[in-house]
């Protein structure tokens, strides 16, 4: 798994279909378009082939089958990822994204397909509690526009020094070039993307969990325009499905392991 994508590569918008040409559940769309990030490993990334892959990408493959619609993919870097859906660059945003007030202020939100907590990481070598007087000084990495920098700067703002970055990647590249003192991401984003990786090898999570329902929402969701109601129950009703078929919870097993969907 590639865990530093070229700006090229990330920016770049490429296309890969998915499903049959027609809707297997009536009403529902024979094509859609699907904007995510590619640069999320291990749920949305370029690999060496130029091709996605990832959590994202092969949940999105199966919804696509349920649904019966033929599927394309475009990336685009995740600051831009809500208003390229706005514009109509794509119908749908498939990218780990958490479905928070704020964000529903934007776009219309699925049910859950994830829920993953937050956690913070450093050194293996570093005994630190997290809390306000114990990271008073320190440098904390985070990616740009995410609830993981919305939960950072809105506890411990006052009192760390917030380094915001393009990607995840960005961030823990800085942790080990020892540029920050910590990185906070999703819990699954850094154990199966960097810490599990050789140059991760030498960190470790620090602290608990964070599930704050005022930063990290609802769960992970499909982002949709508003009042694209028949596309949102497409989706409510393929990830459904594919929980009680099976195949949500192979996809997860393969992917992680275990079943990430969440209480």
């Amino acid at each position: 798994m590639r865990t530093k994508l070229t700006a090229l590569a990330a920016a770049c918008a490429m296309a890969f279909t998915a499903g049959t040409a027609s809707a297997a559940i009536e009403g529902c769309p024979d094509q859609i378009t699907i904007g995510t990030e590619g640069a999320y490993p291990p749920f949305n990334y370029i690999d060496e082939n130029g091709e996605l892959q990832g959590f994202d990408i092969d949940i999105s493959k199966a919804l696509c089958e349920e649904i019966g619609a033929e599927c394309t993919f475009k990336t685009q870097d995740w600051a831009g990822i809500i208003p390229g859906l706005l514009a109509k660059k794509y119908d749908a945003i498939i990218a780990s994204m958490s479905i928070t007030e704020e964000r529903e202020k934007k776009v219309d939100f699925t049910e859950k397909y994830y829920q993953s907590p937050v956690r913070f990481a450093g050194p293996k070598d570093m005994d630190v509690e997290i809390s306000a007087d114990a990271l008073d000084g320190m440098v904390v990495g985070v990616q740009r526009a995410t609830v993981s920098e919305n939960f950072l700067r809105g506890e411990y703002g006052d009192v760390v020094d917030v380094r915001s970055y393009d990607t995840q990647e960005e961030a823990t590249l800085d942790l080990t070039s020892g540029r920050v003192d910590l990185v906070v991401a999703d819990a699954i984003k850094l154990s199966e993307g960097f810490l599990s990786s050789e140059a991760g090898s030498d960190y470790a999570f620090k602290g608990p969990s964070f599930t704050l329902e005022k930063y990290f929402g609802k769960g992970i969701g499909i982002a949709v325009r508003p009042g694209e109601d028949t596309l949102r129950q497409c989706f409510n009703t393929a990830i459904d499905n594919i929980r009680e078929n099976g195949t949500y919870d192979e996809i997860s097993q393969e992917n992680f392991g275990m079943n990430i969907y969440g209480d």
